[in-house]
């Protein structure tokens, strides 16, 4: 693209910037308003006029960093975080910790203040440049453009570098004198090139890592975690052992599968017959596993993931690899993976017994009627969720009771699911949903929605500290998306802890936080479909009727 002088350098370097972000091959920028960044935010709005990017904009950066976070978890490539100057940088530190621990590309870019207008108490001017600390993999700090010969040049290559880097989040401090713009009115590329820039100039992927050859051997079982990816489930299939695969590591699925894991590493001659683990992704959902690693004479290989620690539960992991292959024949042992998933099949079978069909007609139709009826707990509510939700859908999880209880009973399905486990906050819930919406669903033009519905399932905590995410501007793409919310009014994780019975009367206030917020008005608000549900058949219902964007609360016992 032909770039255009103005009398603004900041928008002529942005525009050089951006320009060469779009060579690379990144499509997504998301943006907090603001005026020290305006160069960059007009200039991107001139980019997705002319189809180059898709641009979404967010009041608040929290809520944009963690949008950012979903788009780049869905698209697996970089997206621009551009923010003013101040707090509002600070505000994106929780998305980009957990892109850092999580291993998702965030390109940041700030506005700030330059060199002379720093440290004498100019308004909206703090120390921006290193605030993220060790969560980004590299910081720029850019001194302001000035109009000299070269800033273009230099605007690229800043782009190059950063998706160079942009193994995990990075940041460019970006400096910038007034005028902070000038008007800016760019051409359409012509479509071939619309087309093509997105495989230009990629950086080069780096060489295979060598890999560690694997072979059967007795007491082996399979762990995937957050991130493992579908080669957890290949490498148990291929040795012929058990698989332990979380409900959020694109593992669970497959005949190795074991669901009722925590049960059987805690049983005789199951758990106490384990003698090498081979680890792939981040496990966080229980404590059986990282016990099971620290327990001695285990072996443990871990294989290495995007997260930016290597898992190592108390220092006893034995081995780390960047890949593994399997070698040899699958273990002879079949019985060894044959009494896992038998066992586990058996630990998670329903509580209520399906309606016998051959029975009395009047006695089948009662019966059906009953289920219908009967109140949602919190295993019919996930198993709910878990079958209305198929390959073109999408499933996020927030951090909360439920994804622990969908990782003990929801039997195998290749379906993908995400839930933000680097850091395992709630915070960012929706937002992170509503990125994966958005690109899962969006047409190369950004606005047009094809593909299934985005359902994400959390506490009631997790939507309020983001609710905020629910607000569309005007002009923002609304895909489908259903935040379903299990309403057990307050925090009840905490009911499972040490802490429930230790802490006395202070337990409710300082712990559960116990709240009485109306979730119908809170949709109201935000211009939100509601649905209330009180049964299982209404819960049925409700997932597989509602479009556009949805609010379902599903009150919860304690």
């Amino acid at each position: 693209m032909t770039r255009p002088r103005t009398k603004s350098p900041a928008t002529d370097f942005a525009v050089a910037l951006l320009d060469e972000f779009v060579r690379l091959g990144v499509r997504d920028v998301v943006l907090g308003p603001g005026s020290r960044s305006q160069a960059l935010a007009l200039a991107a709005a001139e980019f997705e006029r002319v189809g180059l990017l898709r641009l979404r904009v967010r009041i608040d950066e929290r809520v944009g960093g963690f949008l950012a976070l979903g788009i780049a978890v869905e698209t697996r490539t970089p997206v621009l975080l551009v923010t003013t100057s101040g707090t509002a940088v600070a505000n994106l530190h929780p998305a980009v910790l957990e892109a850092h621990h999580s291993g998702v590309p965030l390109i940041v870019l700030s506005g700030d203040r330059p060199d002379e207008l720093r440290g004498i108490g100019s308004n909206q001017t703090t120390e921006q440049p290193g605030i993220f600390g060790s969560a980004v993999t590299r910081t720029w700090d850019v001194g302001a453009p000035i109009g000299a010969p070269g800033e273009q040049d230099a605007a690229a290559q800043l782009a190059r570098d950063a998706v160079a880097a942009a193994s995990g989040p990075v940041h460019l401090n970006l400096s910038f004198a007034e005028p902070l713009s000038a008007p800016l009115r760019l051409e359409a590329p012509e479509a071939e090139l619309a087309q093509a820039v997105s495989t230009l100039d990629l950086p080069d992927e780096p060489a295979a890592a060598p890999s560690l050859e694997l072979r059967s051997q007795p007491g082996t079982i399979v762990i995937a975690g957050t991130g493992a990816g579908e080669r957890a489930e290949e490498v148990a299939r291929e040795l012929g052992v058990p698989l332990i695969a979380e409900v959020a590591s694109g593992a669970h699925f497959g005949p190795n599968l074991v669901v009722a894991y925590r049960e059987l590493l805690d049983t005789a001659n199951f758990g106490d017959r384990v003698a090498r683990v081979i680890v792939f992704g981040h496990p966080t959902l229980s404590r059986e596993v990282p016990a099971l690693i620290q327990r001695r004479g285990v072996e443990t290989i871990v294989v290495r993931s995007a997260t930016s620690d290597d898992y190592n539960p108390g220092h006893r992991v034995t081995t780390f690899a960047d890949a593994v292959t399997v070698v040899g024949d699958p273990s002879a042992d079949s019985a060894w993976v044959g009494r896992w998933v038998s066992a586990s099949r058996a630990l998670i079978q329903p509580v209520e017994a399906a309606p016998d069909a051959s029975a009395d007609p009047s006695t089948h139709a009662k019966a059906e009627l009953a289920a219908v009826r009967a109140h949602v707990t919190r295993r019919s509510l996930v198993e709910a969720v878990w079958r209305a939700t198929w390959p073109h859908d999408r499933l996020v999880l927030g951090a909360s009771r439920l994804i622990r209880e969908a990782d003990r009973i929801v039997t195998g399905k290749k379906i993908p699911v995400h839930a933000n486990r680097g850091l395992a906050g709630i915070d960012g819930t929706v937002s992170t949903a509503l990125g994966i919406a958005l690109s899962s669903q969006a047409s190369s033009g950004g606005h047009v929605f094809s593909g299934g519905t985005t359902r994400v399932l959390l506490g009631d905590l997790a939507l309020l500290h983001d609710a905020g995410a629910l607000l569309f501007g005007a002009g923002e793409a609304r895909p489908r998306i259903q935040v379903i919310v299990g309403n057990d009014t307050g925090g009840t994780i905490f009911d499972g802890l040490e802490v429930a019975s230790s802490a006395g009367a202070n337990f409710d206030r300082v712990l559960l936080t116990p709240q009485q917020v109306s979730f119908e008005q809170l949709a109201a608000a935000y211009g939100w479909s509601y649905l209330r549900v009180d049964n299982r058949g209404q819960l049925d219902q409700a997932l597989t009727a509602s479009t556009g964007q949805t609010v379902i609360e599903v009150p919860l016992d304690r």
